[in-house]
């Protein structure tokens, strides 16, 4: 009957409304953490130019340091972002062979940087050295600490609203950057006023730990397929 039809055309309506509702909330939230990643990247790369020039320049390790760290978490990054694609077709819960091998790179990067640092500390020890001046260590570190707080609400935020294991296992590794930030800010802050060359020092080695951790992590995820720190929500 005539009757009949139109409260069948009214449910398809209804549900047609409700699909498109459902689908394009997801696809927004997909785009969003697109977004996320691409700033991440920017952002990443700017601040590791800056501190591997002014570590170098300003005799600072520790600066140095966290600069060649950026520049690593950018290889994590790159995979991040295939696997955000990758979320655009289809849910992703384990990282496929190209993200495994950013796993892999990024792990090895993060041991050479741990080599790295140790040796130039035991250098630093051996001739004395200390830093020009940390200004710039107290600068990078305050942006970075205000970028990383708040890349890793808003990836948090995306990743619990998508169900995603993988960005929610990304905002939690965030949280390296965001207390790396604070080692590089209390040794920076602390030679500045103090003017004492060994706090530079232990500085690269809180920062010769983190690495070491994230680049165990990376390794373990590329093993396992398992997405998540190793620590989970209270990563690092």
């Amino acid at each position: 009957s005539y009757t009949n039809r139109l409260l069948s055309t009214v449910s398809t309506l209804d549900c047609s409304r409700y699909i498109t509702h459902r689908i394009m909330p997801r696809q927004k939230l997909i785009k969003l953490a697109l977004i996320l990643t691409i700033i991440t990247l920017t952002y990443n790369f700017a601040e590791g130019l800056i501190s591997v020039f002014f570590g170098i320049s300003d005799d600072t390790l520790v600066l140095l340091g966290f600069g060649v760290d950026s520049f690593v978490e950018m290889i994590s990054a790159f995979g991040i972002l295939h696997m955000v694609l990758r979320m655009q077709k289809s849910q992703v819960d384990t990282p496929d062979e190209f993200e495994k091998n950013a796993l892999r790179i990024t792990g090895t990067a993060f041991y050479l940087l741990t080599l790295g640092l140790v040796v130039g500390v035991g250098v630093n020890f051996y001739t004395g050295e200390e830093p020009d001046t940390t200004l710039v260590g107290i600068i990078v570190s305050s942006a970075s600490i205000l970028t990383m707080w708040f890349l890793m609400r808003a990836k948090l935020n995306v990743g619990r609203k998508l169900n995603s294991a993988a960005i929610i296992a990304d905002a939690n590794c965030t949280k390296t950057c965001f207390y790396l930030s604070f080692i590089l800010l209390a040794s920076s802050l602390f030679y500045e006023f103090t003017g004492i060359g060994w706090v530079d020092n232990v500085g690269s080695l809180g920062i010769a730990w983190f690495a070491f951790t994230e680049g165990r992590e990376a390794f373990e995820k590329a093993r396992t397929g398992n997405l998540s720190c190793g620590c989970e929500g209270e990563c690092h």
